[in-house]
């Protein structure tokens, strides 16, 4: 099985300091659902870690997400594309749990969803955290630039090994040469 993991905001759709929170402010960027749909098409299962704490603030509620996320798949699927599953963390910074980003909760949940090692899985976030989950988990961080990528592109704390690339499709693009 070929899995991928990706954040969500900032990677698929336009990030906000105000948080995305109705389907109406989740908007794609320019050719991320085409880069979902290439992986669907190269048999790729691609799966979304993200961060919620808008949940947990009470700026929006899970039920909003579940639409927002509607709102995602959709617009995955209208491109040819699929989203497997979507794990989100919906508790605030201060609320001591396992699953926030940078700690690798969330990716341990997805290896126990799919009976898999994550040893070298791609990993594509476009802040820090994401990089250190993906990384404490064992997987192989990408970073895009988009969302918060190029000013994280430059923080010392950077992981090693990292792979830097212009946007989701561009990584995908990279993964798919890799393959042949």
């Amino acid at each position: 099985m070929k899995l991928i993991i990706l954040d969500r905001d900032g990677v698929i759709n336009f990030d906000s300091d105000a948080y995305i929170k109705s389907p109406a402010e989740w908007e794609p960027i320019p050719g991320s659902l085409e880069a979902i749909a290439l992986l669907t098409q190269h048999n790729w299962r691609v799966v979304i870690a993200s961060n919620q704490s808008g949940i947990a603030r009470g700026l929006f509620s899970a039920d909003t997400l579940n639409h927002i996320h509607k709102k995602m798949r959709d617009g995955a699927a209208a491109a040819g594309g699929r989203i497997d599953a979507i794990f989100v963390c919906p508790h605030g910074p201060d609320d001591g749990c396992a699953c926030r980003k940078p700690l690798p909760g969330l990716f341990h949940d997805i290896a126990r969803r799919y009976d898999a090692r994550l040893d070298g899985v791609p990993a594509v976030g476009d802040s820090l955290r994401d990089l250190q989950a993906a990384t404490a988990a064992g997987c192989a961080p990408w970073l895009v630039t988009t969302g918060n990528g190029e000013k994280t592109r430059h923080s010392p704390q950077l992981p090693r090994g990292v792979e830097v690339r212009d946007n989701l499709l561009a990584v995908v693009h990279s993964l798919l040469d890799k393959e042949h």
